[in-house]
């Protein structure tokens, strides 16, 4: 095995530097970058020597005295992790069968929160409606937190994943309980393993619940938009918040987010008299967030 439990290494795709955790198979381990696990088969990975080595020394430059009135705000950067969601995640543990052929043995299932709310958690996994494993704990935001193993012929029984969220810190303006199941039949997941396989990828995952969001500045509706008048541009951003909010009452989702900036307010004047007109809405609030700052409210339905 080239690597073992504790190396460093580097991913190839990303660049970036990451420690092996588990060996999963003579072709996978999993390996952490930044607090984030992920599976990653070996031959995406190297030894960083090589890298730092081979990188060019800079000199290191004098820099002149700044003071705190000088520094500007870097408004670019984005979080290292996309918040999308709550997923189940599924890595295939495969070996090779008396010919040499390449099969899945098992499943390893990891929670995955891509949230940005520490959550607890209730989890039972059931065949034919009885329980055959169940797991309460807590997953920090950002984080993955590996559940347990089942055998790959076990989907013939059609698992059915039962989950129960709360929050770690209740919120007065986020609901405080959410539920969901997700039930697997063989085939459709040996679909997916295929089509996993094809990408090259060593995972797949299916989204438990999700952070919806809606950008409303005009440069991201319309590509064509200088031309037009400050009445027309606040008719579009107006028409597509209504869409987005009818589509998100329309598939039963809990929240949504509308990004719609600062500027002077009206945007977000006209969207919060709608949503006070709305019964489906719960409420809304509009809060600091460390990426829209003021521009954006989060909606409860």
């Amino acid at each position: 095995m080239k690597f073992q439990i504790g190396d460093k290494v580097t991913v190839l795709h990303s660049n970036e530097e990451a420690e092996v955790v588990e060996m999963i198979n003579d072709k996978m381990v999993l390996v952490e970058v930044r607090g984030v696990k992920f599976p990653a088969y070996i031959d995406q990975l190297d030894f960083p020597y090589f890298k730092r080595f081979s990188e060019k020394k800079i000199e290191p430059q004098r820099k002149s005295k700044t003071f705190v009135d000088q520094l500007s705000v870097d408004r670019s950067k984005k979080p290292a992790i996309a918040l999308d969601g709550c997923w189940l995640r599924f890595l295939p543990v495969s070996d090779n069968d008396e010919f040499g052929d390449e099969v899945v043995e098992s499943l390893k299932i990891y929670l995955v929160n891509h949230t940005d709310q520490g959550l607890n958690f209730k989890y039972r996994l059931l065949y034919g409606g009885k329980e055959d494993f169940n797991l309460s704990n807590e997953i920090l935001s950002s984080k993955d937190f590996y559940l347990h193993d089942i055998p790959f012929e076990k989907l013939n029984d059609a698992p059915l994943f039962e989950f129960e969220f709360s929050l770690l810190r209740s919120e007065k303006s986020k609901a405080a309980h959410y539920e969901h199941s997700l039930k697997l039949r063989a085939r459709p997941v040996f679909l997916r393993i295929e089509e996993m396989k094809k990408k090259g990828e060593a995972s797949f995952a299916y989204k438990l619940f999700e952070r919806y969001e809606v950008d409303l500045h005009i440069e991201k509706l319309m590509p064509e938009w200088k031309h037009l008048s400050n009445f027309e541009i606040l008719t579009i951003q107006l028409n597509t918040f209504e869409k987005y909010l009818d589509l998100a009452i329309a598939h039963h989702q809990h929240n949504l987010v509308v990004i719609h900036g600062v500027g002077k307010g009206k945007l977000k004047d006209e969207i919060h008299e709608i949503l006070k007109a709305r019964r489906e809405v719960k409420s809304f609030i509009n809060q600091y967030d460390p990426r829209y700052g003021y521009g954006a409210t989060e909606i409860f339905l």
